[in-house]
């Protein structure tokens, strides 16, 4: 269902399809367990498989930016569909978290 890539700084979370309710926790503990597991290493959620997100996702990535900031880390999101985009802006998770075109782009940011 995911996949991942660590580069130097970075480790890639690639989910796809829908995270909702249902599949949040085990996204989030996917997440927890990848901080955790490179506490010196940036995080960076490549959602460009993502089909939809509802608020029980959205919350996931908020207490994900909560861990990385106490490990003094950044989380980084790219790839974002314009459906969900317009959920970051409504709640203005895209204030908090840097968010790029593509992986590339976030790559060249850290």
């Amino acid at each position: 269902m995911r996949s991942s890539t660590l580069i130097p700084n970075i480790f890639t979370i690639a989910p796809c399809g829908i995270i909702n309710a249902a599949n949040a926790q085990n996204f989030e503990a996917q997440l927890v367990t990848t901080i955790e597991s490179y506490p010196e290493t940036n995080l960076l959620v490549d959602m460009e498989q993502v089909e939809f997100l509802d608020s029980a996702g959205l919350m996931v990535l908020v207490r994900t930016l909560r861990l990385a900031k106490t490990h003094e880390n950044l989380l980084l999101l790219c790839s974002v569909s314009p459906s969900i985009m317009i959920l970051f802006e409504l709640t203005q998770i895209d204030q908090a978290i840097s968010i790029f075109a593509d992986r590339e782009s976030a790559y060249a940011s850290v």
